[in-house]
């Protein structure tokens, strides 16, 4: 995977313009799966977190792989600690954003650095288990996307509170009247787990809101044959959640943009 990179050289700019995933130019030294991790003020997870990553991809994919840490320029820094483990890491990536922001336009922007031929992503704090990715690199072999689920076979909520609970269910419950496309190919399109082709999204242009991904890539991907992962969502590790009160708001704009979109397609 090449030499590993001084501290300086580690850090790249964040790609600006459309959110397009560009082909692949180089055909030779790729890796198969290019996996983003979004991050913001992730410090107290993150050593620990690419550690267990780097490790489940070792087992399943030695040296070909490659990581991506996309920072929203943390105050915490964690853009310059995933960094110092580029140093010693060669697989390990960075991209410090700092003029955007939103946790679905990290993952795309990532995308659009990556070299590999399967795209991914998975959040920082532990919520999805880092050694799932293993079973999910099996089964994306012969299909175009692979979604980690809560409520597909093997799936569940964990030890999520009541409040919680209601919301995922009201979310869902709007995403199955307004989007019954999406809901009804995949259980959990607000996954933010998942790998998929690159083929199928390259060239095609993604205009998420918020911090879900997931729908735009369904709607809009040349997607074939889809299959599941299931998992047990856990609570965050360490550190303070970044929900708050705008990503319902976010979420539903969204869901009625790609209801307008789809219904003008059909036309």
């Amino acid at each position: 995977m090449g030499i590993a990179p001084t501290l300086g050289t580690a850090v790249l700019a964040s790609p600006t313009g459309p959110l397009l995933v560009p082909p692949l130019q180089d055909e030779t030294d790729r890796p198969f799966l290019s996996l983003v991790v979004p991050t913001f003020n992730e410090i107290e997870n993150l050593s620990d977190f690419l550690t267990a990553v780097l490790r489940t991809l070792d087992a399943a994919l030695p040296d070909r792989y490659e990581v991506i840490v996309v920072d929203d320029d943390s105050p915490d820094r964690t853009w310059e600690a995933a960094a110092r483990m580029a140093v010693v890491s060669p697989q390990l990536r960075v991209v410090r954003r700092c003029q955007e922001r939103g946790l679905a336009r990290a993952v795309i922007r990532g995308w659009q650095v990556a070299r590999g031929s399967v795209l991914g992503t998975i959040n920082a704090d532990f919520q999805h288990p880092p050694e799932m990715l293993s079973r999910m690199v099996e089964r994306v072999a012969d299909c175009d996307l692979v979604v980690a689920t809560r409520h597909g076979d093997g799936g569940s909520l964990g030890d999520w509170g009541l409040k919680r609970r209601v919301t995922s269910w009201g979310a869902g419950l709007i995403g199955r009247f307004l989007l019954p496309e999406v809901f009804a190919r995949i259980s959990d399109p607000l996954s933010g787990c998942y790998l998929v082709r690159r083929d199928a999204i390259q060239g095609v242009e993604l205009k998420p809101l918020g911090y879900k991904s997931l729908m735009e890539v369904v709607i809009r991907g040349r997607l074939e044959r889809i299959r599941e992962c299931g998992y047990e969502m856990r609570k965050r590790h360490r550190g303070k959640s970044k929900v708050h009160a705008l990503h319902p708001i976010q979420y539903i704009r969204h869901v009625f943009r790609l209801r307008a979109e789809s219904r003008r397609q059909r036309r």
